[in-house]
């Protein structure tokens, strides 16, 4: 595994170099580690944090301008959160298949057109996770296909309502947060997105 130093350069007067690591716990999907670093004053500390397999995030949008979430109980927090339709990559999948994959099985919807807008951290100060952000349009509805003991709601929203739910502290849920900060600068034509067709495989299905 690289340490993050080797994929910042630039900052040498802020970097941590590995010394030693220990294994913590070994989870389903989590890793965890206890590293000892040297600090860029030269004197050491210790950093714990969690190994995760990376993961995406869809923002699927409906031809009526309505955007497609989900509410689902998040043991953790103790609360229901609106989210966008998200998951885990499995070991070798790509990003793009991941994605389609969780939006057919989370929502039952395909896409026909789908784009990358970018990368998320979300829990930088004690994760490796990561999450791609991607878009999805020209949807049409199956059947979903919830994975055992998955239990969620799937349900349409406008932008609008979004922004004031999460204005109003209702929707807190730091990547879907993210994706309407996209989709507030796509709509306003700040930002753009380069949509490529491609056939969902999950379609036929």
């Amino acid at each position: 595994m690289k340490h993050m130093s080797s994929l910042t350069p630039g900052y040498p007067h802020l970097m941590e170099e590995g010394v030693s690591s220990e294994e913590l716990f070994q989870g389903r999907f989590l890793h965890a580690f206890r590293d000892t670093v040297k600090l860029p004053d030269g004197s050491t500390s210790t950093r714990e944090y969690v190994v995760h397999p990376g993961a995406v995030m869809v923002v699927p949008l409906l031809d009526d301008g309505r955007v497609v979430v989900e509410r689902q109980y998040r043991y953790p927090v103790r609360r229901v959160m609106i989210e966008f339709p998200a998951g885990k990559l499995d070991p070798g999948e790509e990003v793009l298949a991941c994605a389609q994959r969780e939006l057919f099985e989370e929502t039952g919807y395909v896409a026909t057109e789908w784009v990358r807008a970018g990368v998320l951290h979300p829990v930088i100060s004690y994760s490796t996770e990561f999450i791609d952000i991607w878009f999805a349009r020209g949807l049409t509805q199956h059947e979903r296909k919830l994975d055992a003991g998955e239990f969620l709601d799937v349900f349409a929203a406008t932008f609008e309502e979004l922004m004031t739910w999460s204005r109003e502290g209702h929707l807190t849920d730091a990547k879907t947060l993210t994706a309407l900060l996209w989709l507030q600068n796509i709509r306003s034509g700040a930002w753009s997105l380069d949509w490529q067709v491609t056939g969902d495989p999950e379609a036929g299905r």
